[in-house]
């Protein structure tokens, strides 16, 4: 996967693990992680998927439908990709946060969704719920963070709730962030992310 890893001066800190939306690219989310944690070492990832011209990191079918064979495949190889970076670039593979929006948010969600030991936590700008009627697998000591909008017209506000609710019934520690700004992505809830990491790593 097209990528850009860059070593913090920190190697106690988590690995943060990039994900940008539609059309975006492993560029976009740099500034953020400089926000959240200048010490930390950096995996931002490009998806591999491309509608329109446009990066993302599975299909869909429409607008909120996603192609689910797709998403299963692509979030194994994203799972699979982070096991090979992990050798590569000599960094602990269970000591990895996630920070992703949209389409990137839901990549990420998907990992919680399928992987146990996927992630230590994660960042998600306006996720939806990735896939439903699925067993989750047990996630104690996975802490996440969700900032939604209460008028995001992409990602309706019940998405973010029983995202919520699923993450907390299968173990996760989950705390969310309210804006006003529909689906775009503010330095508020970036601040409140920023606020929420370094209470918990």
């Amino acid at each position: 996967m097209q990528h850009i890893f860059k070593q913090g001066t920190n190697p106690e800190k988590p690995v943060l693990l990039l994900l940008h939306g539609t059309g975006g690219t492993e560029h976009d989310l740099l500034p953020l992680a400089e926000i959240v944690d200048s010490e930390a070492s950096v995996l931002s990832v490009r998806g591999n998927v491309l509608e329109n011209g446009m990066p993302r990191f599975f299909r869909r079918i429409a607008e909120g439908v996603f192609d689910e064979e797709d998403l299963i495949f692509r979030t194994k190889e994203l799972n699979d990709f982070l096991d090979e970076a992990s050798k590569e670039y000599n960094f602990n593979r269970n000591n990895i946060v996630a920070i992703g929006y949209s389409n990137g948010a839901n990549i990420a969600a998907s990992l919680l969704f399928h992987y146990r030991d996927a992630l230590k936590g994660a960042v998600l700008h306006h996720p939806m719920v990735p896939r439903r009627g699925i067993e989750l697998p047990n996630l104690d000591g996975v802490n996440v963070f969700i900032a939604a909008g209460v008028n995001d017209p992409i990602c309706p506000k019940e998405e973010s709730v029983e995202l919520e609710e699923l993450l907390k019934g299968a173990g996760a520690k989950v705390a969310v962030q309210w804006e006003n700004f529909g689906h775009q992505l503010t330095m508020n809830e970036v601040k409140a992310a920023k606020a929420w990491y370094e209470e918990n790593y």
